[in-house]
Parts: C-alpha cells; structure tokens; sequence
C-alpha cells in the first residue's frame, strides 16, 4: 500500500509518498502554491505518482483555506443568523474583550453576520432545558420566506439553551427547509452544544460561512485527483490533530481551521515516540509564521477554544481580535517570522522584522518576482547560511545580488555594512521566535532545558541551534526532509469524531448518567457513517462552583473527581478548595482504525563525514568563519562530526554552529548535541 500526505503552506504545497513496500525510501517533492486554487499544487504534485495510483489506500491533507477565508473575507458564503427576539446584537456585544486595552479608537472584527442578515424570533428556554415561551410561528414562517427569497447561501441557528433542549432548532430547521430553502443549514446544538451562547453562536456562524467555499473546495480538490486516476479515500487534517473525511470537513469545516499546523506537531509526536523522546518542544519554521509547541510523553498541548484569524503579539493570541471558536485544536505559540517576514525601518528610526510578510507572490527580494523589501531570507543569504543556487536541487534559483541589493537599502538608512544588517535581521527574528518556544515552555512552568527541540520546516533548520542556545536546550533532532516533515504528520493521523454534551451539574450527581447518553449518541452517529470499530476516549471538564472557565481531564468510572479536580487544580495554580467541583462537559472522542505509515529504522555505520562538497563565509552572528558544507543526501546513519558547519538538503539548509557536535540516527535524521565550548 502507498499512503500520501499533502500540506499546502502558504508559500509552497509539499507533497510526502510513503510506500510499505520500500519503507526505507520516501519520495518527496515541493511546488509553489497558487492562493487562489490550491488545489492545482495538490495535482502537479502528484503528477509523477499517476503510474501507482491504484496502489494508494490513502490520501490526507492539510490545508489553511478555511484561516486565509477568515483573513481576507474573501469567498465567505452569504449567510444569515436566527436567534432569539432580544439577541439580534449578540455578534457585537460579545465578551468584554478589548484588542488594544488603551486605544479609545480600537476596531473589533467584522462581524461575519451583517446586522440586516440576523433574523429575531420570539420564544425561549430556560437553562435546565424547560419551555418558557413557544416558539411564534408566524415569526418564524416571516423569516424562513425571507431567507429563502433572499439568496442567502447559508444559514446559522442559534437559540438560547439549545444544548439543553434542541427541539426549537429543530424546528426553526424544519421551517426553513419547508419554505423552500435549499442551502446550508448549521444548528448550533450540533456543531457547539455547550453553553454560554456568544461562543456557541460564533461558531455556529464560523462554521456556516465557511461551508460553501471549503465544500467547494473540497469537491474540486477531488474531482481534480480522479481526473488523473487517484480514486482512494480522501482526508483532511483536523486543528486538533486528528483527521476527517471530506464528507465530515465539508459539513463542519470549522474543525478544520488549523488543519495546516496540526500536521507538523503530529509529525513530531510520531518521530519523539520512535526515538523515546519524552519531553520534546517542537519549532516549525516556514515562508510566513514560526510555531511552537510541546509534546509530553506522547500528547501535544490540546485547548478547546481559540480565536480564528486573531492578531498575535509575541507568540500569545490577541483576545478580542478574532472570531472565538469553540473546537479542539493543538495549542500552539505562532509568532510573524518565516522566510518571507519583512524587515523595514519604522517611525522612530529603528530596524524591526515582521509581522508583515511578502509571502509566495512577489515573495523574497532574492526570488526575482518583482518583491524588493528585504526578508528575513535575503538576510540568510548574505549571511552566507543559504546556497541561492541550490533549494529544491537548484530548480528554486534565488538571485545573490538581489538579496543583497535589499538589505543594502536598509543598511544605507543606518549608516552599517549590508553583513551587519543582515546579521541584526536574523538575531531580531531569532529573539521574536524564542519568545514563542518560552510561552511554550518557561512560561507554563516547563524547563526547556529537559526538552529536546524538534526543529522543521523549511526554515528551521537555519535557526535551530541559536535558538537553541538562548534557551539552554542540549539537544536538536532535525528529520530527514524538514521542509517536508508536516507532509508526513498526515500519514500519521488518526480518523476520529468528537462528541460533547453539558451535564453543568455537582460532581456527586451521576456523571455517568450523562457519559452514558454520550457514549450511546456517538454509536448510533458513527453507525451511520459505517464505522462500527473505534476506540472511545473521555475526557470531563470541571470546575469550583462559581468560576468562568473549566479544566478537562480525563474520564472514568468511578473515579473521584472532586479528589482528582482539586489535586490538578493545585499542580497548576498553586491552592486547592473545599468549594463544591462542578462537572459542565462530558467529551467523548472516538477514533477510528486507519492505515499509518510507519518510519522504518535502518543500520548504523559510524564514521566520520564523507568529503564536504564546498565551503563558504558564514556569519555566526558575533563572528564570520569559513566553514565546510555537506549535502545530507551523500550522509547514512552512523556518520558523525562537529559545528559549525553547513548541511543541504532538497529541501532545507541546517546551519550547525560551533559548540555543536551532530550524528545521523538510525530514522535519518540529524541529532545535535551541546559540547564544552573547550572543546
């Protein structure tokens, strides 16, 4: 069987073709992606694999069309909101949650919901799921033809208290469908069935603006994939690591939002379990963002609320800046520091980096695309630490001169050499992204000298071991093809379903009761999907009585939660409480068996490295040295040297500095260790 991983950046779609039958050789290649039909990379990508075709049993992808949608508002589907009379305004009122604390002028996002397209109706439940008020029929007859001559393309309901009692939804559905409308239709007691009802209503609206383009896409996506004989089945990457069909990504693309960074903290979750690597911090460096996160004896960081296209500041989201979302996803720290970010000089005279990127198109100064800002790229390139001849085995040709014409405009501002400038380039966005590896680790009360960092992306590999050093970290694995490694996190994901319901009861009320209904409701949902084997695993959130936010923790029968709350509660802030612990969510998320591509372990062969190809003028940001550079292609597991030196790859460039020693591990990849600076 032949498995495919497809991760489309915003800069270039990666394309990742593991075959069991030689699962020692992976093919790998790398196109540029076309924002505007990401799915044309998808296709030349996989042009050279149409004689095995038939052979391919799966097929999974990442993509960031649903996040880059949310950015731009472009491609949204015309949608309308149904809620109760009273809540028209509940997209602005929100939360308390101000971007910019101090600025009396600060701009919340657009509402994805123009205020004419939100439709009132009368009727209301109380909180314990009982009737307040019938739903008025002649109010809900009104709206239904209104929508329905409307053209809207979508439609999100959302009622008070609908997690505890969805008949009016239902029924408001029912209306709609027999008035004639015959678009997308989201109901928010089954895509968010828990309460507070702003974040249950933003993602009601999420999901549904989103429904008519990735669908879309989706459908094109394959269509285009059968066209050139790919007839398996089709997945997509979930935000909390998981993955979907595109049946399921179609109806709820919101569970898809982070679909693009999830892949790689799969990556190297797999890659820390194979090596035995309990505590791994994980560095992903590409074209527009640097991401960070951690992996602890097998589990990434997973959070169940996030703003989607917020504004970050220094690794952390902006609150109030984005459009909350309530779904699962791998919690990671993204600052603006890629390839592409810019450097600029501001209003006061001073040198900064980012958060601007030029992105794919016109990209670097170095592409020769019409871009001329300076990147953190261009900056590499004069540094010395990028071959401009030799990405992607020479078919991405970067222009020297260019690159250096770039930095030189800045450099002439200053009054410095265009190799100063470009070495303050690089220790500025090497500042910024350790920020993101310390709110990933210092900041939650994580050692990072513990951590081993699992450095990818096309980027990463250049910055790892400054990183590195500024933290304390010892050791660096760097995998074999790092451009490509989140490619090959989707061969490793597992098809799951989540199902939540509220309970919002004292935990010495039965629990089970509710864990009981759940497990029963995700049989018979998944039954219709035909997945009748999968394997359940339940999670409870929990809380003090009184207080706003929950923690989750896992489930089982019989166990004292209480006990259990209260010893997690004082591991994580320090005190405990005799308050009464209150249950609010019962989870259930069951995984389904797929195949998975598995990394084979070759033979040792210790030696020294073969003969360097050339050597070349590195800055070591302090001092500039003369250092050897090696393909990694001509290196087998076993061979071993000492920084600094420089290593190219297809796909990357690892630059390995001067207290550094490396070695290849049996799965091939770069293992770097500290050494005494005597030595």
């Amino acid at each position: 069987m032949i498995y495919v991983g497809v991760d489309i950046g915003g800069t270039f779609t990666d394309t990742v073709v593991f075959d069991e039958k030689e699962p020692k050789h992976i093919e790998i290649v790398k196109v540029s992606t076309d924002p505007n039909e990401p799915e044309k990379a998808v296709v030349e990508g996989l042009r050279r694999e149409q004689g095995r075709a038939q052979r391919v049993s799966l097929l999974s992808h990442a993509t960031t069309v649903g996040t880059n949608a949310l950015l731009t508002h472009t491609g949204l589907a015309k949608t309308a909101l149904i809620t109760n009379q009273g809540f028209r305004d509940i997209l602005e009122i929100g939360r308390q949650r101000r971007p910019e604390l101090y600025n009396l002028k600060t701009q919340r996002p657009v509402t994805l919901v123009r205020r004419r397209d939100r439709f009132t109706v009368r009727g209301r439940t109380r909180v314990d799921g009982s009737q307040l008020e019938q739903l008025n029929n002649e109010d809900l007859r009104t709206c239904a033809q209104r929508i329905t001559w409307s053209g809207f393309d979508a439609v999100a309901i959302s009622l008070l208290h609908s997690y505890a009692y969805p008949a009016h939804e239902n029924m408001v559905r029912d209306v709609l469908r027999e008035a004639g409308f015959s678009g997308h239709v989201d109901v928010s007691s089954e895509i968010d069935p828990e309460y507070r009802e702003y974040e249950r209503t933003s993602t009601t609206v999420v999901n549904s603006v989103l429904s008519l383009l990735v669908s879309k896409y989706l459908t094109r996506l394959e269509r285009e994939l059968r066209l050139i004989g790919f007839h398996c089945p089709l997945y997509v990457m979930n935000s909390d690591g998981t993955a979907s069909t595109i049946t399921q990504a179609s109806q709820r693309p919101v569970s898809i939002i982070e679909s693009g960074p999830a892949a790689g903290v799969l990556a190297s979750k797999s890659l820390a379990s194979v090596l035995g690597c309990r505590k791994a911090i994980t560095f992903d460096m590409g074209g527009t963002t640097a991401k960070a996160g951690t992996i602890i004896n097998g589990r990434p960081d997973l959070a169940y609320e996030f703003e989607a296209a917020a504004r970050t500041y220094h690794g952390r989201s902006i609150r109030g800046s984005g459009y909350p979302v309530r779904q699962p996803f791998i919690d990671l720290a993204e600052v603006s520091a890629g390839g592409g970010t810019i450097a600029s000089i501001d209003e006061t005279g001073g040198l900064k980096v980012g958060p601007e990127s030029a992105g794919a198109d016109p990209g670097p100064a170095a592409y020769g695309k019409a871009g001329r800002q300076a990147t953190v790229t261009d900056a590499n390139i004069v540094a010395g630490r990028i071959n401009p001849t030799q990405l992607l085995s020479g078919n991405l040709q970067l222009h020297y001169d260019l690159a250096v014409e770039a930095i030189g405009r800045l450099s002439r501002t200053l009054g410095i050499s265009v190799e100063k400038m470009a070495e303050r380039i690089l220790r500025i966005v090497n500042n910024n992204m350790s920020r993101a590896l310390r709110l990933v680790s210092i900041e939650r009360g994580r050692d990072p000298r513990e951590y081993t960092l699992i450095s990818f992306g096309g980027a990463g590999p250049l910055h790892a071991c400054d990183l590195a050093e500024e933290l304390g970290i010892k050791r660096i694995v760097i995998p074999f093809h790092p451009g490509l490694f989140s490619a090959f996190g989707l061969l490793t994901a597992e098809l799951s379903r989540t199902f939540t319901q509220p309970i919002l009861r004292p935990v010495t009320a039965s629990v089970e009761r509710t864990f009981t209904q759940l497990r029963e409701r995700a049989r018979r949902s998944l039954k219709q999907e035909a997945f009748t084997t999968y394997q359940a695993m339940e999670h409870v959130d929990l809380r003090y009585q009184g207080q706003a936010y929950e923690i989750t923790l896992p489930y089982r029968r019989h166990t004292n939660l209480a006990r259990l709350f209260s010893r997690e509660h004082q591991r994580l802030y320090g005190y405990s409480s005799n308050d009464t612990v209150e249950a609010v969510n019962a989870r259930l998320r069951a995984v389904i068996p797929t195949p998975k591509a598995r990394l084979a372990k070759k033979g040792l062969r210790p030696s020294r490295p073969p003969a360097a190809i050339s050597s070349r003028r590195m800055s070591l940001l302090g001092a500039w040295q003369k250092v050897l550079v090696y393909s990694r292609e001509t290196f087998w597991p076993g061979v071993y040297g000492k920084g600094p030196c420089i290593v190219e790859e297809y796909d990357s460039t690892t630059v390995i500095g001067k207290h550094w020693s490396w070695s290849v591990d049996g799965y091939e990849n770069l293992d770097l260790t500290t050494r005494s600076k005597s030595q």
